[in-house]
C-alpha cells in the first residue's frame, strides 16, 4: 500500500473522535515525518512527502524542545510520542483538541498501579485517588459516566464506572503508550466519551515481526512509600516471516502506603480534638501508613498474530487478578464503626483485531477490533464475609473504513456495538439485573487545501436498557431506549508553525442503568443512592479554541473551552439519611464548564553534549449547576513547571507543581487546602544510546507534604503518598 497517507491506514476510530464532536485540523493530510522512527506497526509515509524540519513538531509540556537522536529504526524502536495512533493515525499537530502521548522514558518514570496515578502530571488531568489501588482519571473535571478508558480502542468492560473504589481492569504495567485525548475530540469512541478518552495500548496482538530469534521487553520496579514491587516481562516469538507468538505476565505487590502528614484533613482534626471521647481525639494524631490501604495484583496474557504487510490479523487472552484494600474512613462518631473492606477482582478477556489493505478504490482500508470479558469482582469486610459481587459480562466489536483520499477530500465511516449484562448480588445490592446494549454508527469528513484545513462528522447511536424489578422502589419504566446524536465541524488555519483553530459541537449522552436504577447503601461512597427512572438524555452545546505553535527550540500549545449543558445529570445530597448514609438523589438541570489548558517547552541552551530544556504546563476548570451552585469534586487550578537536561545516556530532571486550593465548593462538600510539590528523576541507558535498556530513579514528594486531591471522595482520611523514592530498571533484548 505504498504511496498512501500513513494516518488514514491504522483506522477510522479517531476520525468519528474527531468527527462525533471535534473537526480536528489535518486528517486528510498524509502524516509528516517525525524525528522519531516509527515502529514496524506505523505504515509508510507518502513516497513524494519531504521531510519536517524536528523542531517544527510541537511538543507537550514533558517534551523537550529539542529531541535527542533517535535510536535506529528497528524492532526495538519506540513509536514517536509526536504520532497519535487512537483512531485515525496522525501528527499531534493536527489534533486540535488537547492530547497527551506517555511513552518510552517518561512512561517508565510515571507509571503507577493505577491509570489514574500514571497519567496524574498530564495537563487537563487528575486523579479520583480512592487509596492507591482505585484511581480512574479525570478529564476537564469529567469522571464516571463520562470518561471512557480503553485497551485498543475497546473499553475496559468492568464496573470501575459504576463507582470510585472499583478499580480499572486494565493493568498499566503492561502499556506500551497511553494516550489521552480530551474533550470533544473523543465522542468517536460513545457518548460516555464527552470528556475524553484514555487509550492504554499493549502488544498483546503483535503489530511487527520482530527481526531476531526472540524478543524479550521486560520491567523492574520498587517504590519506597508503599514498599511496592512489581514486575513485567514480553516475549515476542516469530514463527516464520508472517507469524508471531505472544506472551506475557506481570506481577505487583505493596503493602499500606506511608502518607505525608496525618491521615484526617485539618479541620476534622480540629473535630476530633473537641471532642469528649478519647478513642476519637486518638484519631487526630494517625498518621503514617494507612491501614488496609495494601494490594496486589498479577495479570498473565498471550497473543497470536499473522502480519503480512499492512494486513494484521490476531487474538489474544489474558486472566487478570487483584486482590486490595479500600483505605479505611474513620468516622467520629463513637456509635459508627469503621469498616475495613477489601475487593477481589478477577477478569478473563479474549480480543482480537484485523487491520485489511483494500488496495484502491473508495476505501483504503478496514479495520475489525472486538473484546469480550468475564469480569467479577466481591466486597470483603474485615471477618472475611462477602458483602456485595458484580457479575459483568461485555463485548464490544467496532468496525472501520478508511477512505481513499481524492483532491483534498478524505474521510471514513463505521458503526459499533456494545453489550453489557450486569448483575449484583448480597446483602448491600443497590442494583437490579440489568443490560445495556448500544449501537454507534459515525462518519466523518475532512477537507485539506492550502493552509485551511476543514472537518465535519456526525456520530448516531441507539441505547436501550433493561432491568429486573428487584431492589427497585416503586413501578418504574424497567425499558428505556434513548437515541442520541452528536456532530461538529471546524477548522484550522495555519502552518504547523502557527496553527489557530475553532470548533463547535453537540452531544447528547443517554443516562446509565446506573443513573436510572440504583437505589441502595453505597458504603464505598458513604451514601444511600436513588436513581431516577424518568432521567432524559443530557444534551450539550461546547466551543473550543485552540492555538499552537513551534519553531527552533520552542512549542507551545493552548486551549480554551466552554460547553453549555442541558438536563446534565448529577447528584444531589437531600438531606435525609436511610442506613446510617446520607441520600443521594440523581436529578437533571443546566450546567456550564469552562476551561482551559496550556503547555510548552523551550530549549535554553547546550553545554557540550547535554541540551538544557524548561517546560511547564497549566489547567483549570470550572464547573457550575445552575439550579445548584458549583459542581462537586471539581479538580483546582494547577501549574507544572520542570528543567530538564538531556544527554544521549543520561537524562536529568527536576519539577514542581502547585496545586491551588479548592474553596469553590458544592454544599455537602468540604473545602481543600493546595499543595506544593518537588519531584526528581534521574535516567540513564548502561548499554548505549542505541539499546533501549534504562534505569530510572526517582523522588517524588521530595518534602513529604500533605497533598489531597479535592476530587477524591476520601480526600478527607487518605492523603497522597508522602516521600516515595523508586527505582526501575526496564531492558530489552
Amino acid at each position: 500500500m505504498n504511496g498512501k497517507p500513513a494516518m488514514f491506514r491504522f483506522s477510522l476510530l479517531a476520525g468519528a473522535a474527531a468527527a462525533a464532536l471535534l473537526p480536528q485540523a489535518a486528517f486528510a493530510q498524509p502524516a509528516e515525518p517525525s524525528g522519531q522512527p516509527a515502529d514496524a506497526s506505523a505504515q509508510p509515509a507518502e513516497a513524494t512527502a519531504q521531510p519536517a524540519d524536528a523542531s517544527a513538531q510541537p511538543a507537550d509540556a514533558s517534551t523537550v524542545a529539542a529531541q535527542q537522536p533517535p535510536p535506529p529504526a528497528t524492532y526495538h524502536a519506540q513509536e514517536s510520542r509526536e504520532i497519535v495512533i487512537t483512531g485515525f493515525r496522525r501528527n499531534r499537530a493536527d489534533v486540535l483538541s488537547g492530547t497527551s502521548v506517555l511513552s518510552g522514558e517518561e512512561l517508565t518514570r510515571d507509571v503507577r498501579p493505577t491509570i489514574g496515578d500514571t497519567l496524574a502530571r498530564q495537563p487537563g488531568v487528575s486523579a479520583t485517588s480512592f487509596g492507591p489501588n482505585a484511581s480512574r482519571p479525570i478529564l476537564r473535571g469529567f469522571q464516571g459516566e463520562r470518561i471512557r478508558i480503553m485497551t485498543d480502542g475497546i473499553g475496559s468492560l468492568d464496573v470501575s464506572n459504576t463507582s470510585v473504589d472499583h478499580a480499572v481492569a486494565i493493568n498499566p504495567l503492561t502499556a506500551e503508550r497511553i494516550e489521552v485525548l480530551r474533550g470533544p475530540s473523543a465522542l468517536l469512541f460513545g457518548s460516555s466519551a464527552v470528556g475524553g478518552v484514555v487509550n492504554v495500548i499493549d502488544a498483546r496482538i503483535p503489530r511487527r515481526v520482530p527481526d531476531e530469534p526472540i524478543h524479550v521487553d521486560g520491567l523492574l520496579s520498587y517504590g519506597s512509600a508503599a514498599n511496592d514491587r512489581s514486575a513485567n516481562a514480553l516475549v515476542d516469538v516469530p514463527v516464520g516471516s508472517d507469524f508471531v507468538v505472544h506472551f506475557d505476565g506481570s506481577y505487583d505487590k505493596s503493602g499500606n502506603l506511608r502518607v505525608g502528614g496525618f491521615f484526617l484533613s485539618p479541620a476534622l482534626r480540629r473535630e476530633a480534638e473537641a471532642s469528649p471521647d478519647p478513642d476519637i481525639q486518638a484519631l487526630a494524631d494517625l498518621h503514617g501508613r494507612l491501614p488496609n490501604s495494601a494490594g496486589r495484583t498479577w495479570d498473565v496474557a498471550a497473543g497470536a498474530a499473522w502480519i503480512h504487510g499492512d494486513n494484521n490479523v490476531g487474538l489474544s487472552i489474558n486472566r487478570l487478578d487483584s486482590l486490595y484494600g479500600i483505605p479505611i474512613r474513620f468516622s467520629l462518631d463513637p456509635a459508627v464503626e469503621a469498616e475495613q473492606v477489601r475487593i477481589a477482582l478477577k477478569q478473563t478477556r479474549v480480543d482480537g483485531r484485523a487491520e485489511i489493505d483494500t488496495g484502491s478504490g473508495f476505501i483504503d482500508s478496514i479495520r475489525l477490533r472486538g473484546g469480550y470479558s468475564n469480569y467479577r469482582h466481591s466486597e470483603i469486610d474485615d471477618t472475611g464475609a462477602v458483602g456485595t459481587t458484580f457479575f459483568n459480562k461485555g463485548y464490544e466489536g467496532r468496525l472501520e473504513a478508511v477512505q481513499t483520499i481524492r483532491h483534498g477530500w478524505g474521510g471514513g465511516f463505521g458503526a459499533q456495538y456494545y453489550h453489557r449484562q450486569l448483575e449484583t448480588v448480597g446483602d448491600e445490592k443497590s442494583l437490579p439485573f440489568n443490560t445495556t446494549s448500544q449501537l454507534g454508527l459515525f462518519a466523518l469528513e475532512n477537507y485539506t487545501h492550502g493552509l485551511i484545513r476543514a472537518e465535519a462528522g456526525a456520530r448516531y447511536e441507539r441505547q436501550m436498557v433493561d432491568a429486573r424489578a428487584d431492589a427497585i422502589i416503586g413501578n418504574p419504566d424497567l425499558h428505556r431506549s434513548f437515541d442520541a446524536f452528536s456532530g461538529s465541524i471546524g477548522a484550522a488555519y495555519g502552518p504547523n508553525a502557527l496553527r489557530f483553530g475553532v470548533n463547535l459541537s453537540h452531544t447528547e449522552r443517554a443516562p446509565s442503568a446506573e443513573e436510572l436504577y440504583v437505589n441502595g447503601p453505597h458504603p464505598g461512597t458513604q451514601a444511600f443512592e436513588i436513581g431516577d427512572p424518568n432521567l432524559r438524555k443530557e444534551t450539550s452545546n461546547g466551543v473550543e479554541l485552540t492555538l499552537r505553535g513551534s519553531g527552533n527550540g520552542y512549542s507551545f500549545g493552548a486551549s480554551a473551552y466552554q460547553m453549555w449543558f442541558n438536563h446534565y445529570i448529577y447528584e444531589q445530597a437531600t438531606g435525609a439519611i436511610q442506613d446510617d448514609l446520607p441520600v443521594f438523589e440523581y436529578r437533571q438541570a443546566d450546567a456550564r464548564y469552562t476551561g482551559f489548558e496550556v503547555e510548552g517547552s523551550v530549549r535554553l541552551g547546550r553545554i557540550g553534549g547535554v541540551t538544557l530544556n524548561a517546560d511547564a504546563l497549566a489547567d483549570y476548570v470550572r464547573a457550575t449547576i445552575v439550579s445548584t451552585g458549583p459542581a462537586p469534586r471539581i479538580p483546582p487550578f494547577r501549574i507544572l513547571a520542570g528543567l530538564e537536561a538531556q544527554s544521549d545516556l543520561v537524562n536529568g530532571r527536576v519539577e514542581v507543581e502547585r496545586v491551588s486550593s479548592q474553596n469553590r465548593v458544592a454544599a455537602f462538600e468540604t473545602r481543600t487546602d493546595g499543595y506544593t510539590m518537588v519531584n526528581a528523576s534521574l535516567s540513564f541507558r548502561p548499554l548505549g544510546h542505541a539499546n533501549n535498556t534504562e534505569i530510572v530513579l526517582t523522588a517524588n514528594n521530595i518534602f513529604d507534604v500533605d497533598a489531597r486531591r479535592h476530587a477524591s471522595f476520601l480526600k478527607d482520611f487518605a492523603p497522597l503518598a508522602g516521600r516515595d523514592f523508586r527505582a526501575s530498571l526496564r531492558f530489552v533484548f
